[in-house]
């Protein structure tokens, strides 16, 4: 069983990288975490907080323990380590390989695909900035990071799957 853990602010293309590995990968699962707290109004607070990870881990665990799948994808956020670390040790991995990545990019970059999706009604104008703020955060996790900028979804997704657990950068 292997578990990929894909992280990245919000924009910088997990999900259409997650979509492509469900793909590639044989017999794989994919949750999104943004899935576990689709909620209107998104209220944040320390209880829809614990909620949230709390539905992660139990989906999670589910996956887990299913013997139809032998690879699962993990995406979200993920922006500090304490996030990552909680849902972790929350997890039965016994016999499953963990892959953590962050999913990075420049400000530029990012910018200009958060303005393509708001164009498109895709997102709110509001997500730039926290998104943005955010960035600075992936460079401090125990994670591979992967820059975005200049490759597309595919070669990202080529990059995970043949990516060795002791590779900082791609």
């Amino acid at each position: 069983m292997n578990l990929y853990i894909i992280g990245g602010t919000m924009g910088v293309g997990k999900s259409t990288v997650c979509s492509i590995l469900k793909e590639q990968l044989m017999q794989c699962v994919l949750l999104e975490g943004d899935w576990c707290w689709d909620a209107n109004p998104f209220i944040v607070n320390e209880d829809t907080k614990s909620m949230v990870v709390d539905n992660i881990c139990y989906v999670l665990n589910n996956f887990l323990h299913c013997v139809h799948y032998n690879n699962i994808v993990f995406s979200w956020v993920l922006h500090q380590q304490f996030i990552i670390d909680d849902i972790l040790c929350r997890l039965d991995l016994t016999d499953c390989s963990v892959k953590c990545f962050s999913l990075m990019c420049n400000e530029q970059a990012l910018r200009t695909r958060l303005d393509g999706d708001i164009a498109r009604g895709l997102r709110k104008a509001d997500i730039v900035e926290r998104s943005i703020s955010r960035l600075p955060y992936y460079d401090s996790l125990n994670t591979i990071k992967i820059d975005t900028v200049d490759k597309t979804p595919a070669q990202i997704a080529q990059a995970i799957i043949q990516s060795p657990f002791n590779k900082e950068r791609i």
